[in-house]
């Protein structure tokens, strides 16, 4: 494994993790997605750690998949299945799953498989000179990483068929108009404001704020009736958790509350 692809900084109730690959934007290979990998798992079995920040070294955030790792056998074409099932598909599904917020901070371009990470996670922050491309049709290829579920849904049908197949850049002030990210940021302020969020989020219930990303994910497919059943369900693990009756308490006596997390 290269050494030092990801880079991790534990703070106070958060960690930073950060692409490092800068000489490549930060493109990923085997070796990014192992270490990745590794560091999420790590952050998750951290009971200190309430909330992640993800971002780039450089001047990117990430510019996908590093291609020269893409091998062309004479005679033979290459199977890109391979790498989504054993990579990419399970590192969005985690992100998702994953049961600490998950701020990202897209520190410059963010192209082709790095956009959608970082539409994969909970919320986007970028700085004002950031970028994102969905760059697959320059090189034949299809929107991945869940690039396809999460256009439509962030910036409309209309918007999503022209971003995938045009390959333009969408800037940053663009994304944020459009519903695509949370916040623009100046590029200067942009760790700051990812590292305020950060200490905000870890202060948080971050059970139920996991258990609200569940629901919010699920809301794309239910009916209304699925709905409000799985929000019932989820609601009723949240009553039963300490941090509900820690908010009460601390709202009735007019201080601020310490969540501790857990169901």
């Amino acid at each position: 494994m290269d050494k030092d692809v990801i880079l991790t900084e534990i703070r106070d109730g958060y960690r930073v993790i950060t692409l490092n690959r800068p000489d490549s934007l930060n493109s990923f290979n085997a070796s990014v997605h192992a270490a990745l990998d590794k560091a999420l798992t790590e952050a998750e079995a951290d009971k200190t750690c309430r909330a992640l920040i993800l971002t780039g070294a450089g001047r990117g955030f990430c510019a996908g998949q590093d291609l020269s790792e893409v091998d062309f056998v004479p005679g033979q074409k290459p199977d890109l299945t391979v790498t989504l099932d054993r990579h990419y598909n399970p590192l969005i599904r985690r992100l998702r799953k994953l049961p600490l917020p998950i701020v990202c901070a897209v520190n410059g371009v963010a192209a082709g498989g790095g956009a959608n990470v970082a539409f994969a996670c909970d919320i986007v922050l970028a700085a004002r000179s950031a970028k994102f491309i969905q760059a697959f049709s320059k090189i034949a290829l299809v929107p991945d990483c869940g690039g396809t579920w999460f256009l439509p849904r962030l910036a409309g049908s209309a918007r999503a068929r022209a971003l995938a197949m045009l390959a333009e850049p969408v800037s940053a002030e663009q994304a944020e108009s459009w519903g695509m990210i949370w916040k623009v940021v100046d590029d200067a302020s942009l760790m700051a404001e990812a590292h305020r969020l950060a200490a905000h989020l870890a202060k948080q219930p971050t059970s139920a704020l996991a258990l609200t990303k569940q629901a919010i994910d699920a809301s794309e497919t239910n009916t209304l009736d699925q709905q409000l059943d799985l929000e019932r369900d989820l609601q009723g693990q949240a009553g039963r958790a300490p941090d509900f009756a820690e908010g009460v308490t601390a709202f009735l006596e007019k201080r601020a509350p310490r969540f501790v997390g857990g169901i």
